[in-house]
């Protein structure tokens, strides 16, 4: 298959060989676990149990709320013992309303939904609401329902199904394990998530610095014509499913539009899995496969991590720190988030945990921009970050704006690059939080206008049938009066 050129981009020091040959391994089972209601992107989920009630495991913990949201389960029996606010693993350090378990040590399984016979028998409708009823969302990293997108074939045209095995951040390698362990389960996940879209299609494809889940991978979707296996440039961010769409489709999605509208929906290697062990043993999902890694790190690892694990927990069960981190990362380290501490828990979209030295982290002081063009050449994106850059500088939002900052996804390649050492990628994110802001109180004040104007409308027209029922009222007592003074008229009529 031809491979086509992608814009930009970057080869950083992927570090990957700290953990590739390492095969996943199970964790432990900690004393507590927590289990944020906001684990995705959308509504937050709603906690059906409540303190002191005993669950079993892949039993409903939260149920989904609203149009975009997703349910929790429990990752083992036991007992909760509370519903409250714990801090979320997120930059900003702040609580979320989190249920604690304490696992009883039976990892006693709850009654599952029978496993579908036929998945391919079966209507994309029953495949959705499988998979949504599972709790699963993208585990690449953007934490999406899974269900909404397998929706997409009843709104566009597919034709390819393209399972995302790059895994391009440095550092991390829970997606080669996953395709070099358990490659036929994710081949049978894409297929029955092929099935539910209506696509003929489904096109893998990995980084050609994994040769051996390339082999695996080909070796699973051999007995299958439809399905290629095809291998990508070593390229920072190929892993952006718009790149690696263009880079195996030729084809380039415009500015605020989907690439299902092109006719290729990505979903990443993890999910697939996730969703063969939804349909085809009935299984919610409970834990999710992490790489720990970094400097700081004593050992290495990959894990098949339980939901709601406090990262505290899984470093010391990786041997602990061998020196105090610089950072401590959840993700990758280009578009991963720094972590306030170590407690906080593990949720769907942690794909890796990185301790950092200072010399990996390898801080600068900022100097002035040389204007020498380097993040114009690699932005993967086709944008201008020096301009960008400039105008949020001066509060500009709007001129960033014309310049297409919201389209900017932050890779961090602009950042990377920079000679000056200049946060490029903070100031976008910073730029695109206070557009968003903006954009949704101009919603909410166009919102407030209608519903004042209608309420005006209201009370005009209440007020109009109250005029003229007033009126009409005036009218018939007159004629009665006129009535009662005209006896013979009265009679006569």
């Amino acid at each position: 298959m031809k491979i086509f050129p992608v814009r930009g981009g970057i080869h950083p020091d992927y570090r990957k060989e700290l953990t590739s040959e390492k095969a996943i391994v199970p964790m432990p089972l900690p004393r507590k676990l927590y289990l944020p209601l906001q684990q995705h992107i959308g509504a937050p989920a709603e906690p059906v149990v409540k303190s002191g009630d005993m669950v079993k495991k892949g039993q409903l913990l939260a149920r989904a709320q609203g149009a975009v949201s997703a349910s929790t389960h429990a990752p083992t029996s036991g007992r909760i013992a509370d519903v409250a606010m714990v801090t979320a693993p997120h930059p900003s350090g702040l609580p979320q309303l989190t249920i604690m378990l304490e696992p009883d040590g039976k990892d006693e399984w709850a009654e599952l939904p029978q496993p579908l016979a036929d998945p391919f028998a079966a209507s994309s409708q029953e495949i959705r609401e499988r998979v949504a009823a599972a709790g699963i969302v993208g585990l690449g990293g953007a934490t999406f329902p899974s269900a909404i997108k397998l929706n997409l074939g009843s709104q566009n045209k597919l034709e390819t199904l393209l399972i995302n095995g790059a895994e391009c951040e440095p550092y991390l390698t829970c997606d080669d394990r996953v395709m070099r362990e358990y490659a036929a389960e994710v081949i049978d996940g894409a297929r029955i998530m092929a099935h539910a879209l209506g696509t003929a299609k489904i096109v893998v494809g990995i980084e050609e610095n994994k040769p051996q889940a390339m082999a695996a991978m080909s070796q699973a979707a051999s007995a299958f014509p439809n399905i290629s296996v095809v291998g990508v440039p070593v390229q920072y961010p190929m892993g952006s499913e718009r790149h690696l769409t263009q880079a195996i489709t030729g084809l380039e999605t415009p500015a605020k539009k989907l690439t299902a509208e092109l006719g290729v929906v990505v979903h990443n290697v993890g999910t697939a899995r996730a969703v063969h062990h939804a349909i085809r043993f009935g299984r919610p999902l409970l834990s999710r496969v992490v790489t720990v890694s970094g400097g700081a790190v004593t050992e290495g690892k990959n894990i098949d991590v339980p939901l709601g694990t406090m990262v505290s927990d899984l470093v010391a069960f990786c041997g602990g720190l061998k020196e105090p981190p610089r950072r401590i990362v959840n993700g990758g380290p280009m578009m991963g988030q720094p972590l306030p501490s170590l407690e906080v828990p593990v949720v769907k979209g942690t794909s890796g945990i990185l301790a950092l030295t200072a010399d990996e982290v390898n801080e600068r002081d900022t100097q002035p921009c040389i204007r020498c063009g380097s993040c114009v050449t690699i932005c993967p994106c086709g944008l201008v970050p020096v301009e960008m850059a400039a105008f949020i500088r001066k509060d500009n939002l709007d001129g960033a704006a014309k310049l297409g900052v919201m389209d900017c996804f932050s890779c961090g390649s602009c950042s990377y690059v920079c000679p000056s050492h200049i946060p490029l990628v903070h100031f976008f994110n910073y730029a695109k939080g206070r557009l968003n802001e903006a954009e949704r109180d101009k919603r909410k004040l166009e919102r407030i206008k209608t519903l004042a104007e209608t309420r005006t409308t209201r009370l005009e027209q209440q007020a109009q049938a109250k005029k003229a029922a007033a009126a009409a009222a005036a009218a018939a007592r007159k004629a009665a009066a006129a009535a009662s003074e005209n006896p013979d008229n009265k009679a006569s009529v």
